[in-house]
């Protein structure tokens, strides 16, 4: 019996099948659908600094006036300098960024409460762009000044990310969950300034 004419070989049909696995491998790869129904909760307290605040020593023998120790110089405890709401890009997002001077000096992008999506590379970042609501503001973040703080921890709880050294806080306005495989804004927050 004969080929029947216009039908493909067999080696036809197989290398057919095995581009099209290896093109679903690669789409399964790059885009993580799984990740949609993977949630990864992270909780960390408050960022604590080993190093004590400073203080005045009480002199021994009371003077006129003196009324005990002086008080630290500064505060116990991170302060905020600035925070703001997070707002749905791509993804529904929420929570709350608070930008932290902790007492050493050093400042800390504080997520407090985040609830998006998961997705593939995700990173928090910290940028000079004004954040627009909608589509308009999806893609806006790469296009000035931007800071990776690093891998976003978990699409869920409450987490913080150092600066690192050297970045100047002043130079930045808003913060935002940055798709960095899709070059798009999951949520972003404007930070105004305490």
């Amino acid at each position: 019996m004969g080929r029947v004419r216009g039908m493909p070989t067999r080696p036809v049909v197989v290398g057919v099948l095995v581009v099209a696995v290896a093109l679903v491998g690669v789409g399964l790869y790059w885009f993580q659908p799984w990740k949609l129904w993977q949630d990864e909760t992270v909780e960390e307290a408050l960022p604590e600094v080993t190093t004590a605040p400073t203080a005045t020593v009480a002199p021994e023998t009371p003077q006129a006036g003196a009324s005990g120790p002086a008080e630290p110089t500064e505060p116990a405890g991170p302060v905020v300098v600035a925070s703001g709401e997070l707002i749905s890009h791509e993804h529904a997002t929420s929570g709350t960024v608070r930008l932290l001077r902790l007492t050493d000096g050093s400042h800390v992008v504080r997520l407090e409460d985040l609830d998006t999506s998961n997705g593939p590379d995700l990173r928090v970042w910290l940028t000079d762009a004004p954040v627009k609501e909608e589509v308009d503001g999806w893609r806006v973040f790469d296009d000035g000044k931007y800071e990776s703080l690093g891998k976003l921890k978990g699409n869920k709880g409450s987490q913080n990310y150092p600066l690192p050294a050297g970045v100047d806080p002043a130079d930045f306005s808003s913060v935002s969950i940055w798709c960095d495989r899709f070059d798009v804004s999951f949520g972003a927050a404007e930070l105004a300034r305490a």
